[in-house]
């Protein structure tokens, strides 16, 4: 594993069990709409070095182990810090235009920054399969992309279980855009995968309006 992702992984332990136990600190570095419209714009990037509880920060950080060495594979180790700062900050700035009339609305967690690199990973390398707990058979890369966006975005709508849903699309997109920005050939190398990776986004945009709430 790249000295870079360990050191994320680090940063990611060290404040959240800050934040486990000290309720103040966490209070002030979560992500909340009324505090950052009121100018704490540090809590887009502090939020996401925050976790509900052990088991949250686990899985995430599960998730970043496995997917971040195929993605440094590709662009290397600063383009994937783009990637995971960027798609962190995507994930935040999606999640406060959404919810801008809930002021009390509040998320934690590396969740976005997260997604951003499992979709990178998928856009370079779509011929991976992912393996779900539970599930003892390979689930190829691309449906699990859009098959995970589609589900984000009617979650995001209908408020499923006690899930960032906007943060984690967000940091979707955010992976898909500099996936592209950083490494162009998968326009032509990867065309079908872009194509089916960018339906659900398209459709989330155009019915954007529908899927806020009022």
């Amino acid at each position: 594993m790249n000295v870079a992702v360990i050191l994320i992984i680090v940063a990611n332990v060290v404040v959240s069990f800050k934040g486990f136990n000290d309720r103040g600190f966490f209070e002030r570095y979560k992500f909340q709409i009324g505090p950052i419209v009121k100018g704490e714009k540090i809590r887009l990037l502090s939020s996401g070095f925050l976790h509900v509880d052990q088991s949250h920060l686990f899985f995430n950080m599960l998730t970043l182990y496995f997917f971040a060495d195929p993605v440094i594979k590709y662009i290397g180790v600063p383009k994937f810090l783009a990637v995971y700062f960027g798609s962190l900050l995507a994930g935040s700035l999606f999640a406060l235009s959404f919810h801008k009339k809930e002021p009390y609305y509040s998320a934690v967690g590396a969740s976005g920054a997260v997604m951003g690199v499992l979709y990178a990973a998928i856009m370079l390398n779509p011929g991976m399969n992912l393996y779900m707990f539970f599930i003892p058979i390979p689930i190829p890369a691309y449906v699990f992309g859009v098959g995970y966006l589609l589900y984000s975005i009617f979650g995001m709508k209908k408020q499923w279980g006690n899930i960032g849903h906007s943060s984690h699309i967000g940091g979707a997109i955010g992976g898909y855009v500099l996936s592209i920005i950083f490494y162009p050939s998968i326009l032509v190398d990867n065309r079908l995968i872009v194509i089916l990776l960018a339906v659900p986004i398209i459709l989330m945009f155009i019915f954007k309006d529908k899927l806020e709430k009022n």
